[in-house]
């Protein structure tokens, strides 16, 4: 089994708060991390639908069941129970980690917590695995597109499973529409919702633009803006917004928008092979994707938050990613296994204009990380590291 490099994070957080959640993608191996943190804690599912039933009709009880807290998987599909943990929790002495909560959905978990739980809990964000953690499992090839193409959802590599990738993402998006999108839209609008990831997929790495997607799909800006807040919750996409710092010059205010996983992306994008996708106009944006994904785990599994921008003025200037860590990292990203100087032109010119310990970084294809003229040319096996 691949140790999950959240793991120590769960257990930081569990060592402090009453209950921690943990939140992220269908299938992003949420259940299998707090089942590996806590071996001793009792599991129960708030799919079950019998168990739903008796944790809705009365949830007091239902916690006192589990004396020693509990793993509670899918808690948001019972609202009534964060109200009974607040009360739990705030009536009984300290015991850090006794709830661990587990749960697809970003917005509806937020939603309650914010009512309920402010204060008493910690947030974990699990996306698939990261490209360390299947390094450091022995289990990452020499081919960076294997992983672009292929992506990084857990049962893709799973042993005792044979999954086809294409088979596999068609159920996935299928369960996810099923069980995750149709109770928040109209069923009428399932078609077009389809759509919608389809069209998401071909803009992968630009800027949102509410009116053109409006059009392709034929709903709304609002209803678009509202749908794509559906995907952001539920972690298929992610907004990067653009850098506050505008440096003396006039940025743009529009986010762009990422796939969480770059496998699902191709698949969206009908690419049949990995060879298809090196011919394909969308590669460069692909690759980018996985990057700035890369960089979204390093932060969520050290349970921490994005801090991820991009910078780009009204002369069209811009630099892909620029990371506010314990330092602050301007990043481009190319689809080049080469180390050509004119690659980081643009991180040269950012750090110029800020003056300050601002530091240069190429991610790209090759497979050695060094430093050519103070610019870190970073390997993609050592992405996020």
């Amino acid at each position: 089994m691949i140790k999950r490099e959240a793991y120590d994070a769960v257990l930081r957080l569990a060592g402090q708060f009453p209950v921690v959640a943990i939140t992220g993608p269908r299938q992003s191996g949420k259940t299998t991390l707090a089942k590996m943190a806590f071996p001793k804690k009792r599991y129960v599912s708030l799919d079950d639908k019998d168990m739903r039933e008796i944790a809705k009709a009365n949830p007091r009880d239902f916690l006192k069941a589990f004396p020693d807290g509990a793993i509670i998987d899918e808690a948001q599909k019972v609202p009534e129970i964060f109200d009974a943990i607040k009360l739990v929790v705030d009536n009984s002495p300290y015991n850090p980690g006794k709830y661990i909560l587990t749960g697809l959905s970003q917005f509806r978990l937020k939603e309650n917590i914010t009512d309920s739980l402010a204060g008493r809990i910690g947030m974990i964000r699990l996306l698939p695995f990261s490209i360390s953690e299947l390094k450091n499992a022995g289990q990452l090839t020499d081919d960076a597109y294997d992983y672009v193409w292929g992506g990084f959802y857990p049962p893709l590599y799973d042993e005792n499973k044979h999954f086809l990738r294409d088979d596999w993402f068609e159920n996935y998006i299928d369960s996810y529409i099923d069980l995750d999108v149709k109770n928040q839209i109209n069923p009428s609008n399932v078609q077009a919702f389809r759509k919608l990831l389809q069209v998401c997929a071909t803009r992968s790495g630009q800027l949102v633009n509410y009116d053109d997607i409006s059009r392709r799909i034929g709903v709304s800006a609002v209803t678009v803006k509202s749908w794509l807040s559906i995907l952001e919750s539920s972690y298929i996409i992610h907004f990067l917004e653009p850098d506050s710092n505008n440096l003396g010059k006039s940025l743009v205010k529009t986010p762009k928008l990422y796939f969480i996983d770059p496998g699902l992306m191709c698949y969206l994008l009908r690419l049949d092979s990995k060879e298809e996708l090196l011919l394909d106009a969308h590669k460069g944006a692909a690759v980018e994707t996985m990057a700035v994904s890369e960089l979204l785990k390093k932060q969520f599994n050290n349970g921490k938050k994005a801090q991820l921008t991009f910078f780009r003025d009204k002369n069209g200037f811009e630099v892909d990613t620029i990371a506010d860590w314990k330092h602050t990292f301007a990043i481009e990203v190319k689809s080049s296994s080469d180390t050509e100087k004119r690659m980081s032109s643009n991180v040269r010119k950012y750090i110029a204009l800020r003056s300050d310990d601002s530091k240069g970084q190429v991610y790209y294809l090759g497979d050695l990380t060094c430093n050519v003229n103070d610019v870190q040319y970073v390997s993609w096996k050592d992405w996020a590291e």
